[in-house]
């Protein structure tokens, strides 16, 4: 909110804080939403859970691309509805949650607004910006009745950090173990560079959250889903508990936005020629921080963001990052976002997916 007021101020302001796409969706998308507004097909409700047939294809895209199984879709209105659907349907605001900081703040605002965030517990991330599985492993074997959800964004907001295949089964397994949610976030799933890999885990106590805003450049269509352990599966219908949020907050997904997600998810190659456009701004930034030091760097493996260690305060002490952040878009005209409001002072992130390469020399 503070950095969105303080570009109200600077018009000219070049934003390196909100993680959005220069890009929008592919021009079969925008046929297909013409013709849905020809037809009439975005005037009315229509099914709680999603589309029947952008459900069959998500289903099969899981399926094929992401090799899970034995799961069903709810189609939300974006990846942080998906995610506060989740939370109201998983926990109580007696159960406590462990998120990993540096958070994804939306995720810390969800669990605010159900009356858990006294709850919350903060995981650390070791050396490479990872979650730290040993101490998940600890925290879920000291309080095992209480914690009920486990929240791993891959590819990370904020740090730009890929999870390999073994941290994210550990987590699985620890999850599993001890009977709480893992809830994996991947709302990036697109945006992996220089051979990285993005993976994901299933099971019968996992969901697995996706969204079409940035890979498909549907900011502001907000059409994001939910992979959910089918009822045999997992030996409870989590379905029907999810449609009693769903029908209360949103009764419905967007209509037309859903018949343009369901033409654009056939566009794979093009959406790998937008994300390779980001190579060069990455590349820019990347130096651009690169005075900051070694290891005061991370990120770039995967999202939209790096993310970057600001020299210490005078004191020893973390730098005050909103101060920096501050200073730099009333000085010099760039936003950032401050560490701390993803749970590490000290810090700032820089996104690079809202411009191309010119726009950044």
């Amino acid at each position: 909110a503070r950095m969105k007021e303080l570009m109200e101020r600077r018009k000219d302001a070049v934003s390196l804080a909100q993680g959005v796409v220069h890009w929008s969706p592919p021009g079969r998308a925008m046929e297909a939403a013409a013709e849905a507004l020809r037809e009439g097909k975005g005037d009315s409700y229509g099914p709680c859970e999603g589309l029947p047939e952008l459900r069959e294809a998500l289903v099969q895209k899981l399926r094929a691309k992401n090799g899970l199984t034995d799961v069903d879709v709810m189609v939300s209105s974006g990846a942080n509805q998906a995610f506060t659907n989740l939370v109201l349907t998983l926990i109580d605001a007696e159960h406590s949650a462990v998120l990993f900081a540096p958070y994804y703040f939306n995720h810390l605002m969800a669990l605010q607004m159900s009356g858990g965030a006294a709850s919350v517990e903060l995981g650390p991330r070791d050396a490479a910006m990872l979650p730290d599985a040993a101490w998940l492993e600890d925290a879920l074997a000291r309080g095992e009745e209480k914690v009920r959800m486990v929240v791993v964004v891959n590819p990370c907001n904020p740090t730009g950090v890929v999870v390999p295949r073994e941290r994210l089964e550990r987590v699985r397994e620890a999850c599993e173990r001890h009977g709480a949610w893992l809830v994996v976030d991947n709302a990036y799933e697109e945006f992996v560079y220089g051979g990285n890999e993005h993976v994901v885990v299933g099971g019968k106590h996992v969901c697995n959250v996706f969204s079409y805003s940035k890979s498909h450049g549907m900011m502001g269509w907000r059409v994001g889903y939910i992979a959910y352990p089918t009822k045999e599966s997992c030996g409870f219908d989590l379905g029907a508990e999810l449609l009693k949020i769903q029908d209360t907050i949103a009764i419905c997904p967007t209509q037309l936005s859903q018949y343009v997600a369901l033409a654009a998810m056939r566009e794979t190659d093009w959406v790998r020629s937008q994300v390779d456009t980001l190579t060069e701004t990455r590349r820019l930034i990347s130096s651009a921080l690169a005075p900051l030091g070694a290891g005061s760097l991370h990120g770039g493996a995967g999202a939209l963001y790096l993310w970057a260690r600001l020299p210490a305060a005078r004191d020893g002490g973390p730098a005050d990052d909103l101060a920096v952040a501050t200073w730099l878009i009333e000085a010099h005209g760039v936003a950032l976002i401050p560490g701390s409001s993803c749970g590490a002072p000290g810090f700032v992130r820089a996104a690079f997916g809202n411009m191309e390469g010119d726009a950044c020399v």
